[in-house]
């Protein structure tokens, strides 16, 4: 493959487009007591009168800190369906390029396939769910523009080879997302370390897992400057608002309590794993960095239904491929997960 070159990747349009230029582009508060009256706002103080930051300055600032990255490297979005979005928005012309993606994993991606008229190329991950990299590179054309790895993976649980995934960054000559949602419940790496050497690599990750943030939508995208800058023009200009802002970053400044949260989930996983395996019709416990736990069991849509009868809601993920007869299990409090294997036990 010939050497990455972003500019040879962004669509036409998008790399001779001029953005949106907010009034908050325009002018950043310097901290100076100003009279504002540039941007059409109500001047009456309801503390959400005044549009947000659409560059996220001040959270931005404390993810660079925790990821010890530098800003520019970061978008944040309305969860990480926008930025996955995003991407598909940038690098991917309708009706003529392709992505690859390897089932059984996030749904999202097919969708928005489907919604940006991008042919999804579909190579199953192998019996251990890892990706099968032969196949992976035996699908790519000039016309493929992505490739989507999740690791931890959904709704399998396991992190993906490393050994797979730099094989993977090092022979295609488009972008790897490396979608690493359930990265903090994990003992392996976070492929941030790898942003400045793999020009093509693209990182996302939110707040809705570890830092129990599903409910304000915080996506974030971590990649090269080249590819946040293309990101940025296309984005809307107050896709992050100030509610969610705000609660973004007082979350993220309470490092030590999401430390201690993260360490007692994965406990519990630890613990709800070895209870399943008491399990009368569970007839397999897959492995998981991740926080939750998919199982084999001898009937999964008939345990599933029974478990809906009990007042307990998991996924049956028997649809989807190489997962016939799987359930996935959130792991919940400590009453929740006792609760989960006391009606596990008592159905028949």
């Amino acid at each position: 493959m010939n050497k990455f070159n972003i500019n040879n990747l962004v669509r036409p349009n998008v790399a001779v487009l001029k953005p949106y230029s907010s009034a908050r582009d325009e002018y950043q508060s310097t901290g100076s007591e100003m009279v504002f009256l540039d941007a059409n706002e109500n001047p009456f103080q309801t503390d959400v009168n005044r549009y947000p930051d659409p560059q996220q300055r001040n959270l931005k600032a404390e993810l660079a800190k925790l990821k010890g990255i530098v800003s520019e490297n970061i978008l944040l979005g309305n969860g990480s369906d926008e930025v996955l979005d995003l991407l598909f928005r940038a690098f991917c012309e309708p009706g003529d390029d392709n992505i690859i993606t390897l089932p059984p994993t996030y749904g999202m991606y097919k969708v928005l396939a489907n919604i940006n008229n991008i042919e999804n190329r579909e190579v199953l991950l192998n019996s251990d769910f890892e990706p099968n990299v032969t196949e992976i590179l035996n699908s790519v054309d000039q016309n493929t523009k992505m490739i989507f790895l999740c690791s931890p993976n959904n709704p399998t649980g396991n992190s993906f080879s490393e050994e797979k995934i730099l094989q993977i960054l090092g022979s295609f000559n488009g972008l790897v997302i490396v979608d690493e949602a359930y990265i903090d419940f994990s003992e392996e790496k976070s492929w941030l370390h790898k942003l400045e050497r793999y020009q093509n690599l693209v990182v996302t990750q939110t707040l809705s897992k570890a830092y129990g943030m599903a409910g304000i939508r915080l996506g974030i995208c971590y990649a090269s400057t080249a590819i946040i800058e293309i990101l940025n023009k296309i984005k809307p200009p107050y896709n992050v608002n100030e509610l969610t802002q705000v609660r973004a970053l007082d979350r993220v400044l309470k490092k030590e309590q999401v430390v201690s949260e993260i360490a007692d989930l994965i406990k519990e996983r630890t613990l709800l794993s070895e209870a399943l395996a008491n399990v009368g019709f569970v007839e397999k416990i897959y492995p998981s960095d991740a926080n939750f736990i998919l199982v084999k069991v001898d009937n999964a849509n008939k345990r599933y239904g029974q478990l809906l009868e009990k007042g307990i809601v998991i996924r049956n993920r028997t649809t989807q491929p190489l997962c016939e007869n799987t359930l996935r299990l959130t792991v919940g409090t400590q009453a929740e997960n006792k609760k989960l294997i006391e009606a596990l036990k008592s159905i028949e």
